[in-house]
């Protein structure tokens, strides 16, 4: 069967962070860890009576709903990769489900604080040793998921030294839930550990409160990081400056209009009008732009210049005098 002389035009979309499925495959473990010590850590905190215990066992039960949007964001990415309903592919599903997980570990830290609070008005008995049984228990299995999330992420860093984008915000919102139950674990064990050898209950409580504020913290930069993507202000000044100077550096070329804007996390588009007397096919202008191995996806425009062509416009009214010469020339 021969392929149809148009074929050799036609591309894909698929943008999504893909790792072999390492990511999606370790989150799914990681989940089911969360999931079982979140039923141990809320039972032990109520019967031991502690709050450093009942705080991180709901922390790892919204963690676990958190880790859940994380493997479903990967499964769905996946699956309608080639999908064309989405006019840039799947690319920023993962980044959406980082953002709904940093908006859950917000959530998390809002709880706790607002229970640890209550504990310190009203503080009950806590049975310390069991409660540090449990709570260095839980800390394992933070070691434990830690370790099933490390390769990933390390192999994610190691290509954003040399790509400033390539990384996997999904991924790095699991990872984050992560050290955010293994911060509580050490809180709660600190804690429970003053609280018998001095007598400080009330560290049971204000463990909580410190555990919100680191965690609250984390929330936000991710919640940043994920929101410039979705609402495309994440493209860096230097790769706009860059596109311009290798079009405009190359014949006469001026551009008239330019869009660049990401479709994943690692990868990002641009829509790009070019005004030109020497006017060449589509190609030769992306093949100007082949070092740059962000831009995955490329739409040339080019418009014949008419009549004599201005220098280059600067300040309000630059794009209109490009596309309308002989209107700047009254």
């Amino acid at each position: 069967m021969h392929n149809h002389p148009m074929d050799e035009w036609q591309h894909g979309h698929d943008f999504h962070f893909d790792d072999g499925g390492h990511g999606e495959r370790s989150t799914q473990r990681v989940v089911l860890l969360t999931v079982a010590m979140m039923v141990v850590e809320i039972g032990a905190g109520q019967a031991f009576g502690s709050m450093a215990l009942l705080a991180d066992g709901w922390h790892m039960g919204t963690h676990a709903a958190a880790l859940g949007i994380t493997a479903f964001a990967y499964r769905y990415a996946r699956q309608h990769a080639a999908d064309p309903r989405y006019s840039f592919g799947t690319g920023k599903v993962g980044v959406l489900g980082g953002f709904a997980s940093a908006v859950a570990l917000a959530i998390v830290a809002l709880l706790m604080a607002a229970e640890s609070v209550q504990r310190l008005i009203t503080p009950l008995t806590i049975r310390f040793n069991e409660a540090i049984a449990v709570a260095v228990v839980g800390l394992a299995v933070n070691l434990v998921s830690a370790l099933l999330l490390q390769g990933r992420h390390d192999h994610d860093h190691a290509h954003a030294a040399g790509h400033r984008h390539d990384h996997d915000h999904n991924l790095r919102a699991a990872y984050l839930h992560v050290l955010a139950d293994g911060l509580t674990s050490v809180l709660a064990i600190a804690a429970l550990s003053l609280g018998k050898l001095l007598g400080w209950v009330w560290m049971d409580a204000f463990s909580g409160i410190v555990g919100s504020i680191v965690i609250t913290r984390w929330s936000l930069q991710l919640l940043r990081d994920t929101s410039k993507i979705l609402l495309d202000s994440d493209v860096p000044s230097p790769l706009v400056a860059g596109v311009r100077g290798a079009i405009e550096a190359d014949a006469d070329n001026r551009i008239a209009d330019l869009h660049v804007w990401r479709v994943s996390a690692n990868h990002a588009a641009a829509v790009i009008s070019v005004v030109t007397d020497h006017p060449k096919a589509p190609a030769h202008y992306k093949e100007l732009l082949a070092r740059f191995a962000e831009l995955a996806h490329i739409t040339v425009e080019v418009n014949p210049c008419r009549g004599d062509k201005p220098p280059l416009p600067t300040g309000a009214g630059a794009e209109a005098a490009l596309l309308f010469p002989h209107l700047s020339r009254g």
